[in-house]
């Protein structure tokens, strides 16, 4: 009788285990990861079996429907057991830290965000180029230094004044050919040149970052755009330059340009910034310049002007004495040069052809920028 109860005492015990492992795979319990991980605990020094406290006797194990489920705290975590959401990490590399998070770990997704090691609010900001050429040059040629100041108002928002002057400004060498071999030119509002130019506008910096330089210096840079209005100093050509020959010995007279007041301008850029340290700066960019263009006025003097001072011109009488209009130079159409003998009288007929057929255009001079910058 006691042999038979000892072996439904073992049967009893082993029916769990045999159980769990004849279910199936789907419905066998997903071990959590956050579970902690079985440690082995260290070899403890042997005792004498007389030290050895007495180990209570092990009560036999209770059956399984005897066994009482234990509920989950409420502040635990739930742990998902969908293997899709969760994936388990294999390689113990993709544990390796950088800069404290396993970035190689597929469950961890990390975002970072720097901040500029050089703030621009509140700064003051002087930028010198000392060349700035035109490269979309098809009837004029501009090339110049220009000056801009800049009040970073925000981070990424400032206020900017600029000012251009071009110590070289004429017609393409395409247009003085075509004046040159066939007499004929591009309209006079169409080859107006840009002479200096004053402006007032806005500069926003909407994306910046940084690289290494040599591996050893840390560069910031800065994507820029920039707009602004003003006004601008424009001129025409009335002479291009021409050899004068008197009593055998020739000359070389210059180009004669007329002054043909002032204008609208516009204009819009973008370029990069790249900061060295906390006050330099180098800056590229490229510009366009829009600026509006009438000619019908050469020197101040309309086509009236003109008309009187030709007539004037074949009787002899003074310029003076005409009448013009208050605004017509007629100094600069009388006398003549004393080195090269130029008689500036001969230029009514060319200042009248460009006023008698008034042209207008809007111009667009591209240029390219590069200079350096001092922020304060």
């Amino acid at each position: 009788m006691r042999s038979t109860s000892l072996f439904a005492f073992l049967l009893a015990t082993a029916t769990p285990a045999a159980a769990l492992a004849q279910a199936p795979e789907s419905e066998r319990p997903v071990p959590s990861e956050t579970a902690p991980i079985p440690v082995k605990p260290e070899p403890r020094p042997e005792q004498p079996e007389s030290e050895q406290p007495e180990q209570p006797a092990a009560e036999p194990p209770a059956s399984l429907e005897s066994q009482t489920p234990v509920a989950a705290p409420p502040d635990a975590p739930l742990v998902s057991a969908d293997p899709a959401e969760l994936q388990p990490v294999a390689d113990p590399n993709q544990q390796r830290l950088v800069n404290g998070a396993p970035l190689h770990n597929p469950n961890v997704a990390v975002h970072v965000v720097q901040k500029k090691r050089f703030a621009d609010e509140g700064r003051h900001e002087f930028t010198l180029y000392p060349v700035v050429a035109q490269v979309n040059g098809r009837f004029t040629q501009h090339t110049g230094s220009a000056f801009h100041y800049t009040y970073h108002l925000q981070e990424n928002f400032g206020l900017q004044l600029s000012t251009q002057y071009n110590w070289y400004s004429n017609e393409s060498p395409f247009n003085l050919e075509l004046i040159d071999k066939v007499r004929e030119q591009a309209q006079a509002a169409s080859a107006l040149l840009l002479l200096w130019g004053v402006q007032a506008g806005v500069e926003v910096t909407p994306l910046y970052g940084k690289f290494a330089f040599y591996d050893n210096h840390l560069l910031q840079f800065s994507l820029v755009l920039s707009g602004g209005a003003g006004i601008g100093s424009t001129r025409v050509l009335v002479r291009p330059e021409v050899s004068n020959q008197v009593d055998g010995e020739s000359f070389t007279v210059p180009a004669r340009f007329g002054d043909t007041g002032t204008k609208f301008l516009g204009s819009v850029g973008g370029g990069f910034r790249v900061q060295f340290g906390d006050s330099m700066a180098l800056r590229l960019e490229v510009r366009d310049q829009v600026y509006t263009a009438r000619v019908d006025r050469v020197d101040g003097c309309n086509q009236q002007d003109f008309q009187k001072l030709e007539d004037a011109r074949g009787s002899g009488a003074p310029f003076s004495e005409l009448g013009l209009s208050g605004s017509c130079q007629f100094q600069k159409f009388d006398g003549v040069d004393p080195k090269t003998r130029k008689n500036y009288r001969e230029d009514i007929v060319l200042g009248k052809d460009l006023v008698s057929n008034p042209s207008s255009d809007v111009l667009n001079n591209l240029s390219f920028y590069a200079g350096f910058s001092y922020l304060f």
